[in-house]
């Protein structure tokens, strides 16, 4: 019989999204999959590797101190769920007292609202037609979603999907701070703004403005002098908007690295903080208001446990957590208790120590705990995190937005 399995088929096939319920075969029958609920309880050190770690006592006190620092500024938390992906985890944000999260995406959005999480602001804009009226669903469901735009053919193409759905969408709009994303400031802002408050299926809810080439200058007096400078025309068309009489109930942006920056800006409402729950070893490089070296608002929190594999040559070893356990973002991830080690996660599965010195002579088996480079992107690499509190796994978190980046 002729094979009929083309090309074209073959490219249909490989588009079903890892449904083994679809496919013919033996290869999905038995996937492996590693513990879940029998690890509870085990010592960090039982896990298998690679496996992304939360040391949940810095983790709260991480959570806490963002609102410590910003008490008597008038200024709320709003966390970017970009950061973590985790449901669970947004959620004790909520609690500690965030005003609302923030998302990237759409698909994001999707998993945050759908997982009791009842105040979401998606920071990206939805362009095409289908995830327009996927977002409008959305927004149909959960009363709580709040949508950006950055030009006025998108705002109306909201309307007209909005009219569609039968709802009436919160929207802010998006200013351009650094070339990426977002309206110029000014004249076209407001004219957008305006444009938005006009549309009868949308209401203007005020503005967003984020700096991300601000977060990782190194020294908090630069970093200042550049997030004021930066933040000039946003402040004037925050003042255009507010003398037009638009409602500019939010203001929204900054960072982790910026957060505390921002009583300055008039009107500012919220900070769009992430990295600061787990911090990673470039925000531990930009430094802080009290210690240039280190950035000592928040402690590193979210590691990965990466065991020796190999110790055949001196002074260097070899390890089972590469790029796709660490991603290859510098600065490199740091072996906790060891200040002279270099690791280099620049193969895909295999990580490489180099030093000069070590705290104690290493065997295969030994387990290395590496804070992680950049956590965002490490995060997605990961379905679940262990969370840890005196050593022991306590919980398991499932990253239910892994790979939702649409």
């Amino acid at each position: 019989m002729k094979n009929n399995f083309n090309r074209r088929k073959f490219l249909q096939y490989t588009g079903i999204a890892g449904s083994a319920a679809l496919l013919s075969g033996k290869a999905f029958s038995n996937p492996y999959t590693p513990g879940k609920e029998d690890e509870i309880g085990l010592s960090k050190w039982e896990l298998e590797t690679p496996s992304l770690c939360l040391d949940l006592d810095i983790m709260e006190e991480n959570l806490q101190k963002v609102h410590k620092h910003l008490e008597g500024t008038g200024i709320g938390v709003r966390p970017h769920t970009k950061t973590h992906k985790c449901p669970a985890l947004a959620k004790l944000q909520m609690e500690a007292g965030a005003v609302g999260v923030c998302t990237a995406k759409l698909a994001e959005s999707q998993v945050m609202l759908k997982n009791g999480i009842s105040q979401v602001l998606m920071t990206g804009v939805n362009i095409s037609t289908g995830k327009i009226r996927k977002a409008m669903e959305l927004r149909k469901a959960h009363k709580g979603f709040i949508q950006a735009v950055d030009n006025k053919q998108n705002a109306r193409d909201l309307q007209d999907a909005a009219k569609e759905a039968g709802v009436i969408a919160d929207v802010v709009v998006d200013l351009d701070v650094i070339r990426r994303s977002g309206v110029p400031t000014g004249l076209p802002a407001l004219e957008l703004a305006q444009l938005v408050d006009q549309l009868p299926n949308l209401t203007f809810k005020g503005i967003l403005a984020y700096d991300g080439g601000a977060q990782h200058v190194k020294g908090f007096k630069k970093r200042k002098e550049r997030t004021i400078q930066t933040f000039g025309p946003v402040s004037e068309t925050y003042a255009m908007m507010k003398k037009s009489g638009l409602n500019m109930e939010i203001f929204s942006g900054a960072g982790t690295g910026t957060y505390n920056m921002m009583g300055e800006v008039s009107g500012f409402t919220d900070v769009q903080v992430g990295s600061y729950l787990f911090m990673d070893t470039q925000y531990m490089a930009i430094g802080s208001e009290r210690n240039e070296s280190l950035y000592d608002d928040f402690d590193p929190a979210l590691t990965v446990l990466a065991t020796v594999i190999n110790t055949n040559h001196p002074n260097r070893l070899i390890t089972d957590s590469g790029a796709k356990a660490l991603t290859i973002n510098k600065p490199s991830g740091i072996v906790v208790g060891e200040t002279g080690f270099n690791y280099n996660a620049g193969s895909d599965e295999y990580g490489t120590v180099t030093f000069e010195s070590s705290n104690k002579t290493y065997k295969t088996g030994d387990i290395l705990d590496v804070i992680v480079p950049h956590c965002d992107p490490v995060v997605n690499l990961y379905d679940r995190i262990y969370g840890i509190r005196k050593g022991k796994v306590a919980s398991i978190l499932p990253i239910l937005g892994r790979g939702q980046s649409r």
